[in-house]
């Protein structure tokens, strides 16, 4: 039976990570994500898991910590934000190549500079192609129970899992939730009992040589596949989290999508101020949609072009920016998918927003769709490359 409660989404994942109880957490305090080691450090501390608390000198030690960790054979967890999470880069694609399911809490942060501590999704998207696994959470509600999903997940395709929330937004936003009992998490989780890993003694094998071209290629091949049955597992995941707590998930969510002659695609928090502007236009006959995508990596884009294949126009919605004077990687990412999948139909364009905390408010949103009723109507994109409440 599920138990309301009123959590920061911090404290939710550390009272997820409580529940599963991983064997080792090596970890170094940076905003916004300071809370989850410090709340999880105070269960160690008290006695309520018996999980090794790795306090290290940095970010980039405390993802060697977890890899070190994961490497013996037990679960390694870590959590970071914004510069910590690109100080850790060199060790994340180490972590992936090495096939090892450390899972990693993630509440995104503007990357400096200037400095900023405000919430974007530039820290993340910046280590998208190391070959981690990446889940993204609207609410607390989604934080907690993506986490509690996701050692599943990397572990039956032997790969690492972030676990990613928007910063302050709902990393420090208290919000109702609604908890599973312990007992039924840790049967829903399981133990973690790897038939193989790297320090087995039994097993010995050489770890981390050289790897010549004879070889290096098809272990990248490998890793693409693991990417690739990923999608599988998150879906059998999600409905096997379903029948227990009633919440469903997928790798997107979609909103009024059904007849929608235009649509917006975008990632985390922002989608429920785009779920309120739906429902006014809705109001007043205007046919728009949403797509929320819960799983970037791995990326949905069959999905994404089934829900699009109606619509006239889209908008990809990015809360930060490729820099490649074209556009941001949700919309790279999309036209990508939709080429793969023979929909040339919707015109489509770039909106970059949000950057470093700037507001994304309703009227924001209706913006956008008013831009792309004007494309709907005269099949013309203009410019695809745009920002969001910008001063020009």
């Amino acid at each position: 039976m599920s138990i309301r409660e009123r959590l920061s989404g911090n404290e939710a994942v550390a009272y997820a990570m409580k529940q599963i109880n991983p064997g080792v957490m090596g970890a170094y305090p940076i905003t916004p994500s300071t809370e989850i080691p410090q709340y999880f450090s105070a269960y160690v501390d008290n006695g309520e898991v018996d999980t090794e608390f790795i306090a290290v000198e940095s970010e980039h030690s405390a993802m060697s910590t977890c890899i070190g960790a994961e490497a013996a054979g037990c679960r390694a967890i870590s959590a970071t934000s914004s510069c910590g999470l690109i100080y850790m880069a060199e060790m994340l694609y180490v972590a992936a190549s090495d096939r090892l399911p450390i899972t990693l809490a993630v509440s995104c942060r503007a990357l400096s500079g200037p400095i900023n501590i405000n919430n974007d999704h530039s820290d993340a998207m910046a280590v998208r192609d190391s070959g981690w696994l990446m889940l993204f959470a609207e609410t607390n509600q989604e934080a907690y129970d993506n986490y509690l999903q996701a050692m599943r997940i990397g572990e039956a395709v032997s790969l690492p899992i972030m676990i990613c929330q928007d910063g302050f937004i709902t990393s420090h936003a208290i919000e109702n939730i609604e908890l599973e009992e312990t007992e039924a998490v840790r049967k829903f989780v399981g133990e973690y009992k790897p038939a193989h890993f790297l320090l087995n003694k039994d097993e010995p094998m050489a770890v981390g040589p050289y790897s010549t071209p004879v070889y290096y290629m098809e272990t990248k091949r490998q890793q693409a596949q693991a990417m690739l049955d990923a999608k599988k597992v998150i879906k059998d995941v999600a409905d096997e989290f379903a029948a227990w707590t009633g919440r469903q998930y997928g790798l997107i969510e979609t909103c009024e999508m059904d007849d929608a002659e235009t649509a917006i695609i975008i990632i985390g928090s922002s989608a429920g101020t785009a779920r309120e502007t739906i429902k006014q236009l809705r109001a007043q006959g205007k046919k728009v949609g949403m797509i929320k995508i819960r799983s970037f990596r791995p990326f949905p884009a069959e999905e994404i072009a089934e829900a699009l294949k109606n619509v006239k126009a889209f908008a990809a919605m990015d809360k930060d920016d490729s820099f490649n004077a074209h556009c941001g990687p949700i919309f790279a990412e999309t036209c990508a998918g939709l080429y793969a999948n023979g929909i040339s139909g919707p015109k489509g364009i770039s909106y970059i927003y949000g950057l470093g905390g700037r507001d994304v408010r309703v009227e924001s949103i209706r913006h956008v769709f008013a831009d792309l009723e004007k494309i709907a109507q005269t099949g013309e994109a203009g410019e695809t490359y745009r920002y969001l409440d910008v001063r020009e």
